[in-house]
């Protein structure tokens, strides 16, 4: 029952406060630029007028595989709030990712072909981490399981500081931050109109955007599980660690430029092979 109620809460308040990052995150970059910047609930507006638009269908299939992306991310979301295993919970989350990249291939258009294969590249880019920082929950607290991490005598960034810079890291990749962002064109300069989603319009495009919210909550839930440990004052650093990581990519989004894809891929395995690696490996000889 207790896991049925995790469950429905992460169903019911992810996407809210989902959505209040992004707006929250409008408002950051606004200001950065010095503007005014839109309302906070701008992004509840825009995901209304995306599901009271009608969407202009490409294909039977590409719906479909936007509708397994998104019960995916939220499946995968469910199982980690529920305290359930961090390796189903990274699998899952791929999956994901590969139902969103073949509908992106479904299309016959160039800018969304171009984007399924900067994702790929992207996906090849965080997976390294995201497994390697799964092995080292493991090391650390004997178990893949959420629930016996959040359950530990202390905090795993105590052993794990390796991995959390790591983590960090590819999480501008996870979040659409630049310089990372290279599939999808979250600024309006770049060269690609919009990537991944340039064919979706509509509800469609609306459920890859409320999609995305659940997916941030899980990230940054990914960031507090670095923190949380038996204390309670633990979560109320878990926290603040999260907003701080939150609004610390949110200040690299606006102060760095977009990188070609060789040079993401290059820095973030170096820093998975330096920061992950020698954590790892200084974690595997102290136990």
């Amino acid at each position: 029952m207790q896991i049925l109620l995790k469950i429905i809460f992460f169903l019911i308040f992810a996407p809210v406060l989902g959505g209040l990052l992004s707006g929250i995150d409008r408002k950051i970059s606004a200001r950065f630029q010095g503007r005014q910047g839109p309302p906070l609930l701008q992004p509840f507006y825009d995901l209304y007028k995306l599901f009271s638009k009608q969407s202009v269908v490409v294909n039977g299939v590409q719906d479909f595989l936007v509708g397994g992306f998104f019960v995916f991310v939220v499946f995968t979301g469910g199982i980690f709030f529920a305290g359930g295993d961090l390796l189903l919970v990274f699998f899952a989350l791929t999956l994901a990712e590969v139902f969103l990249i073949l509908s992106a291939t479904s299309a016959n258009s160039p800018y969304s072909a171009m984007g399924a294969q900067r994702e790929l590249v992207q996906m090849m880019a965080y997976e390294p981490m995201m497994l390697l920082a799964a092995i080292g929950f493991y090391i650390a607290d004997g178990s893949f399981n959420v629930v016996d991490i959040v359950h530990a005598g202390t905090s795993a960034i105590a052993v794990l500081p390796g991995m959390f810079f790591g983590f960090l890291y590819i999480l501008t990749i996870k979040l659409r931050k630049s310089p990372f962002d290279i599939s999808t064109s979250h600024h309006a300069h770049q060269e690609m109109v919009k990537g991944l989603t340039t064919e979706l319009s509509g509800n469609v495009l609306g459920l890859v955007e409320l999609a995305g919210w659940y997916e941030d909550v899980l990230l940054l839930g990914f960031i507090g599980l670095f923190i949380i440990n038996l204390q309670w004052w633990s979560i109320l650093a878990a926290v603040l660690v999260c907003a701080l990581s939150f609004v610390l990519e949110t200040f690299i989004d606006n102060l760095f430029p977009r990188v070609k894809w060789d040079k993401m891929l290059g820095s973030t395995w170096l820093v998975t092979l330096v920061a992950g690696g020698i954590n790892l490996l200084i974690l595997t000889l102290i136990h």
